[in-house]
């Protein structure tokens, strides 16, 4: 065994130990094992690989910095931080809107982008992962921002293939899907009527399967909000998520009460007609953020979703269109928030570099 893998044992936690743990414990031990390949030993960011791992002041630092994006008027603006960098996009499973804002982030931060065709990539032709990754780092990239359907695939890439590229996670599997996180962080934070502290905030949906759950969560709880609810089908919420420090409900009125945010989830559409769920209807009727129960949330809450919507059956068109919606407001800012971990990434691993020389 190497001393990596020694050091990985000795640091891993087992998940019996983990069901001896309350909620604040569970979640400091997930953020220090996190934190590790992440950033640089001053706090800073290298790799965006997960909110796991990073504090309260860092995420406050990442919403900071997209907020420099944006002029007097609210509108979204060119910088030129990236210039002269090389930024690769590497989706190994098909996307449409994360890898479209990241484009233009990249281009608006000033990097020379390559969207790589995984499609016709030599992997397809049967070479590994590492050689593929080793051939582009050769081709003087810089970032690689990264989709992959397996969990954890970013995390290897920084810690055991490229720790020298700035690795940036744009979803791994079901782990998690930290610049969503984040973008929606930084929706709340510009559009929710209270401070993070003093906020309920409701999730709804697929819980079980979304890395988007897993990322808002964890983000929400290092941002100080106390009160998080969840609620899904029994079939789509995992087990023991109550040990996670959340609110779990199966009756969704009861859930959305006096709400300050309604986030919905994406329902895949392999799910509806299977064991996990009866039909789109049943769903819709059950929870699906109707003008009704968006009454039941407080008058000045607002409605979230991460796109893409499935109308009648996740949230009612007049929802999605209506004036507590800030779904398309979470689309622009997903620029914003893309912008700001690529650039403060690419300083991060600047600084780690010229440290170690």
């Amino acid at each position: 065994m190497t001393t990596s893998e020694k050091n990985s044992a000795k640091n891993t936690v087992s998940p019996t130990e983990y069901a001896k743990f309350d909620h604040n414990t569970i979640h400091q031990k997930l953020n220090k094992s996190l934190s590790r390949p992440q950033l640089n030993s001053d706090g800073s960011i290298r790799h965006f690989l997960g909110v796991e791992g990073l504090n309260k002041a860092q995420l406050q630092a990442i919403i900071a910095k997209a907020e420099t994006f944006f002029d007097d008027k609210g509108q979204l603006i060119n910088s030129p931080e990236l210039e002269g960098c090389t930024v690769m996009n590497l989706f190994f499973e098909p996307s449409t809107r994360t890898r479209t804002t990241f484009e233009v982030a990249e281009k608006r931060l000033g990097a020379n982008v390559l969207n790589i065709d995984i499609e016709r990539s030599s992997t397809k032709k049967g070479e590994s992962l590492r050689d593929t990754l080793w051939n582009l780092q050769a081709m003087t990239a810089d970032i690689f921002v990264v989709r992959h359907s397996a969990s954890g695939a970013a995390h290897f890439m920084a810690t055991e293939v490229t720790p020298d590229i700035a690795i940036i996670n744009g979803g791994d599997g079901w782990h998690a899907h930290p610049t969503q996180g984040m973008l929606d962080m930084l929706t709340i934070h510009r559009e929710a009527p209270r401070p993070f502290e003093e906020l309920s905030v409701a999730i709804v949906g697929d819980i079980k399967h979304s890395r988007v759950a897993r990322s808002d969560i964890s983000a929400l709880q290092t941002l100080g909000v106390k009160d998080i609810r969840v609620c899904a089908p029994r079939t789509l919420l995992p087990k023991g998520m109550a040990r996670f420090g959340v609110k779990v409900y199966e009756d969704m009125d009861s859930c959305v009460t006096d709400c300050d945010v309604i986030m919905g989830l994406r329902i895949q559409n392999e799910r509806i007609g299977s064991p996990l769920l009866a039909s789109s209807n049943e769903y819709y009727k059950h929870y699906g953020i109707t003008p009704e129960r968006v009454a039941l949330a407080k008058p000045d809450a607002i409605v979230m979703h991460p796109g893409p919507m499935n109308r009648g059956v996740e949230i009612a068109s007049s929802v999605a269109d209506g004036a507590q919606s800030v779904i398309l407001t979470q689309v622009n800012n997903g620029i914003a928030i893309r912008m700001a971990v690529l650039s403060l990434a690419m300083e991060g691993q600047r600084a780690h570099q010229a440290a170690g020389k």
